[in-house]
């Protein structure tokens, strides 16, 4: 008796079957399924429902099938796929920088916010890792002009990469080093997500988060503040007349980093996420008022 032919594996068969894989593991499953299949196959995930009855070769179903297996032990898709929208821009990623997160699109609203777009401010990103907040800044501000500093040479080189893909590379430097060490000029932007999480609470964090994000990033010290008493201590030195800080912060750090910035002879006001979370800090010089060609008022 002859065998039975065995039955191509196709794109929608593929995606299928790798959304059952990762069902437990994933609540955005079938998202995901077609995005690392559409990854292997090169083309864009909403490209393939016109692909459904195309024969998938027994490499890619292979390299499919390994990237899914990664998914399923918990790495985030982001990091499988090396890349991240934000901002709607798309940020290569790499070992040594975040995953560049929604609600920190909250900060770059926030800027976005109070600045003339056609104004030329220069801004300064405190570890810029994959360059996220600058560079989409650059993009919305087209005469600006950015610094981008980081303790990861290897953050550093990614956002470098990212700054020439998204065709801003003329338009900023990035420089290693920490916070605003050897920083010798003022900035009318300054703009940081640093590491907020108290070094404890690393381990209860989500697999994705703590296996995956560099602890560099995460770290924020015993009590999770250690970055902004770094930022603050010194922002002042570097910062225009008129110019403005924002930070994102935590869950229930306000209050806190609100009062460091007191201490330090700034105003803070802050702003919310769309879960209604405080999330970034504003600071200005309480006795400072907004230059009228940069800010509005």
């Amino acid at each position: 008796m002859p065998e039975a032919a065995v039955a191509p594996v196709t794109v929608s068969r593929l995606c299928r079957e790798v959304a059952g894989l990762l069902a437990a593991a994933s609540p955005s499953a079938p998202l995901d399924a077609r995005m690392i299949v559409a990854h292997v196959l090169r083309c864009r995930p909403n490209d393939l429902p016109l692909r459904d009855l195309d024969e998938v070769s027994t490499d890619s179903v292979a390299a499919i099938r390994q990237l899914a297996e990664r998914r399923i032990a918990g790495e985030p898709i982001a990091r499988i796929l090396g890349e991240k929208e934000f901002y709607g821009l798309t940020f290569m990623l790499s070992p040594e920088t975040l995953v560049p997160r929604p609600d920190t699109e909250t900060l770059v609203a926030a800027v976005l916010a109070t600045v003339d777009r056609e104004a030329a401010p220069a801004i300064l990103d405190l570890g810029t890792g994959s360059g996220a907040i600058l560079l989409a800044l650059l993009t919305e501000l087209p005469n600006a002009t950015g610094v981008g500093v980081d303790l990861s040479a290897e953050a550093l080189a990614t956002a470098a990469k990212n700054a020439e893909l998204i065709g801003v590379a003329r338009r900023v430097q990035f420089r290693e080093g920490s916070w605003t060490v050897g920083i010798e000029r003022r900035f009318d932007l300054i703009v940081s997500n640093p590491p907020y999480i108290a070094s404890g609470e690393i381990a209860t964090l989500p697999v994705e988060v703590r296996e995956h994000d560099p602890h560099l990033s995460l770290d924020g010290g015993s009590d999770g503040l250690a970055a902004y008493r770094a930022i603050v201590a010194d922002i002042r030195r570097v910062l225009a007349p008129g110019g403005r800080v924002f930070l994102e912060i935590g869950f229930g750090q306000a209050a806190d980093v609100s009062r460091l910035a007191a201490e330090a002879g700034f105003d803070t006001t802050l702003e919310s996420d769309l879960a209604g979370i405080e999330r970034v800090a504003v600071l200005s010089l309480a006795e400072g008022r907004p230059r009228q060609e940069l800010l509005t008022t």
